[in-house]
């Protein structure tokens, strides 16, 4: 199995201090921190990781606290 390919927005403004997503084909995607591409990977499914995306974008989580 070949390595996935990570990305960042291209909103980190090239700080290393973010996180990192893959999206292969297939039912996962992949999660891991910048500073550490040698570390922990997170593998969630792809259906829930789109479910979490467009409830940010919505503003589902959007509590007031700024």
């Amino acid at each position: 199995m070949s390595q996935p390919t990570f990305k960042k927005s291209t909103y980190s403004g090239g700080n290393e201090n973010c996180v990192e997503v893959a999206v292969p084909d297939g039912p996962v995607s992949f999660i891991r921190d910048s500073k550490d591409p040698n570390g922990p990977t997170l593998a969630i499914d792809r259906a829930a990781h789109q479910a979490f995306i467009h409830a940010v974008a919505s503003g589902e989580f959007d509590f007031g606290l700024l």
